[in-house]
């Protein structure tokens, strides 16, 4: 049997201004980038809510209105309790509902050092990092150790090994990054000498094996230690070299022989070797925006403003990218050190992490450095960006970033603004935002010279 519902002009014609309304609802209902999906499992303890607004479209998350910038971006976090957590998010257009469960978050036992008998073992691969903690994070870095250099080990925490370096110094390295050995002899000093140029000092030290090493920068100098503790537990090689008042320093190893060098940063921009550095790029994104903007596509445009600007000045300029292809952290530091980079600028814009959302606090510019030779020149830009591209101050900070983290050059990273901060999405959207930053980067470098 077979069912017909007859519709009138009148049913028609309700059914069209039915199919009209919802048509507008859907096209004028807010879009949301983050979460991508809505239900999840998360260890977080904030769910972070980024989006698009349309036409003064008000938004409510939890009954909480969530401003909403002039070009509808908007963001916002939500506190997760353990277990789950209903989330909706509502306006005049549309409503959703969002399920997230936070697991409950394992309480860790205490670990303690573990002390045992001194074993002798090897480095497994160059730049392994030598810390000054059990812990995995930049700062801690005081060396970076060559493949076959031999360390003594007399303890355990964590996923680290204690390395005995004197009677007065020991430091840490990751259990992954050596293997131990059975048998072992004392390494033997061989011969030292030292060079002066007019922009650099090199001082060479060599030895019948591989040996740990540390750099300490004074006020007025630098101090290369070699340590032989197979040989004694006093057995340190000290050199003392000048610090200039701009420099960097490098760490290299050939055939045995170490040599440190510490040179000068030009004082004119003409003979500088500056690397631009553009973040991420390819199938890397970095961070997306409230608009679903891409952060690799803005670092870009600052760094091809940024090459043109420095190209004007007289500066020598590699870029580690000028299209969106991917390139690893490792290449990005290859490409400066055969380049000899005096300055290495990278390029980012900022995002939070596993924090309240602060629309008036999380934004603005940031600029991150690593080495003490690279405070001065962060000090500078942080002034410089702001200035020209109208970012609020969001501070200099000490990162250990793999790309600027080596000494052979200042490394300087600066989060130009936040991806994810809809008053700062309205900045980098403009056409007139990347020039900016890149002038105020530009005349940074300047002013970092000429002092």
């Amino acid at each position: 049997m077979k069912f017909y519902i007859k519709i009138t002009p009148m049913k028609k014609g309700l059914l069209l201004l039915l199919l009209l309304i919802l048509g507008t609802s859907c096209s004028y209902a807010y879009e949301l980038v983050l979460p991508r999906e809505k239900k999840s499992i998360s260890n977080s303890d904030y769910a972070f809510f980024v989006g698009k607004a349309h036409n003064g479209e008000a938004i409510l998350i939890n009954d909480t209105r969530v401003y909403t910038a002039s070009n509808g971006a908007f963001a916002h976090s939500v506190k997760l309790k353990n277990g789950e957590n209903r989330i909706v998010i509502r306006s005049s257009y549309n409503t959703q509902i969002y399920k997230i469960y936070k697991e409950a978050s394992a309480v860790q036992p205490e670990d303690k050092i573990c002390d045992f008998e001194t074993k002798t073992a090897v480095v497994k691969n160059d730049n392994v990092p030598l810390r000054s903690t059990p812990e995995n994070y930049g700062t801690n870095r005081i060396a970076h150790l060559f493949r076959d250099t031999s360390v003594l080990i007399n303890g355990s925490k964590k996923d680290f090994y204690r390395v005995f370096l004197s009677k007065d110094k020991t430091a840490w390295i990751a259990k992954k990054d050596i293997e131990f050995t059975k048998n072992s002899t004392p390494a033997e000093f061989i011969n030292m000498d030292g060079k002066r140029f007019k922009n650099a000092a090199v001082q060479m030290i060599s030895f019948t094996k591989n040996l740990p090493y540390t750099v300490e920068v004074k006020e007025k100098e630098i101090i290369f230690r070699i340590y032989n503790p197979e040989l004694s537990e006093t057995s340190v090689y000290s050199i003392n070299v000048p610090k200039p008042e701009k420099y960097t320093y490098k760490v290299s190893l050939e055939d045995g022989v170490y040599t440190f060098k510490v040179s000068a940063v030009p004082d004119d921009i003409k003979d500088c070797t500056i690397v631009i550095d553009a973040g991420h790029g390819g199938s890397e994104k970095g961070a997306v925006g409230c608009l679903r903007d891409e952060e690799k596509d803005v670092n870009l445009r600052i760094a091809l403003e940024l090459q043109e600007l420095l190209k004007q000045a007289g500066a020598n300029v590699i870029m580690t990218r000028e299209c969106d292809g991917t390139i690893s952290l490792g290449d990005r530091v290859k490409i400066a050190k055969e380049n000899n980079a005096n300055i290495f600028i990278s390029i980012h814009l900022n995002s939070i992490g596993d924090i309240p959302m602060n629309i008036y606090k999380n934004k603005g510019t940031s600029i991150y450095h690593f080495n003490p030779n690279s405070k001065e020149l962060a000090e500078i830009l942080e002034k410089s960006v702001t200035k020209s591209a109208g970012t609020r101050k969001d501070g200099v900070r000490t990162a250990g970033f793999y790309v600027i983290s080596p000494s052979d050059y200042v490394g300087i990273l600066v989060e130009a603004a936040y991806m994810t901060n809809p008053a700062d999405s309205v900045l980098y959207r403009s056409e007139s935002f990347a020039k900016n930053v890149a002038e105020g980067i530009a005349e940074g470098i300047k002013e970092y010279l000429n002092r």
